[in-house]
């Protein structure tokens, strides 16, 4: 097996952690994108306000200058609730600003060494959300940008040796799902009854589609979003 380094948005918690701990034990080099520290992270974890395009822009070209990069997973998000008739349109702006800035600043810091190596692997993690889901609006946007970078760039990329995909999850149990999304709660129950298999899902699940994506075995699949869902994508199963 060839050893990789990967960039991973989000890597603190959650999905980006299991990704991380997955690509590390298959002896991967995982460099974490995070807004803290944690010693326990398994590879090197670097502290980026993603908030701030400018600040980030410059430690991204830093980091490709300091790692040969293989890849990158796009993992970071940022989820705001409301209804329509009640959007806010600074919700609008940070909620795009953040689910996307930060996706083509890390593809543009890395893409001159990918290039170069003739190889490499781009995974953005879209969403269920994209097929429709109450109070998402903003968010269900960004993450169908997300997906459309995705085909955008696979096909500009296809002749280089770089893919592109997406992998979009359903409701997964995470700390970010979990902030809007009590357990027990009217909210939960809403969106298990959307999954055919009645169940959340799991990091480490999205953790090993990702992880298949970045292999030298996916080297013939580009600009597909796979869903990781539980079948929500292809029925919705009423309570």
């Amino acid at each position: 097996m060839t050893q990789r380094t990967f960039l991973v948005t989000g890597a603190s918690k959650g999905i980006g952690r299991a990704l991380s701990t997955q690509l590390a034990d298959a002896g991967h080099h995982v460099v974490g994108i995070a807004r803290g520290q944690d010693p326990s992270f398994p590879g090197t974890l670097v502290s980026i306000d993603l908030d701030d395009s400018k600040a980030s822009a410059e430690a991204f070209a830093d980091l490709a200058k300091r790692h040969s990069f293989d890849g990158v997973v796009n993992n970071a998000g940022l989820v705001r609730l409301h209804r329509v008739g009640e959007i806010d349109l600074k919700d609008v702006d940070d909620i795009m600003r953040f689910n996307l800035h930060p996706a083509i600043q890390t593809v543009q810091a890395l893409l001159p060494a990918l290039r170069t190596k003739g190889w490499g692997r781009i995974v953005n993690i879209s969403s269920l959300t994209v097929v429709g889901i109450a109070q998402r609006s903003a968010y269900a946007a960004a993450k169908a940008a997300l997906s459309s970078f995705t085909r955008t760039w696979a096909l500009e990329l296809a002749e280089t040796g770089i893919t592109v995909n997406a992998v979009a999850p359903g409701p997964i149990e995470t700390e970010l799902f979990r902030q809007n999304t009590p357990v027990g709660s009217e909210a939960e129950q809403r969106f298990l009854s959307l999954i055919p298999m009645r169940r959340l899902g799991r990091p480490k699940e999205i953790a090993a589609a990702v992880a298949f994506l970045l292999s030298d075995e996916a080297g013939y699949i580009t600009g597909q979003t796979l869903f990781v869902d539980g079948g929500g994508s292809i029925g919705r199963v009423a309570i």
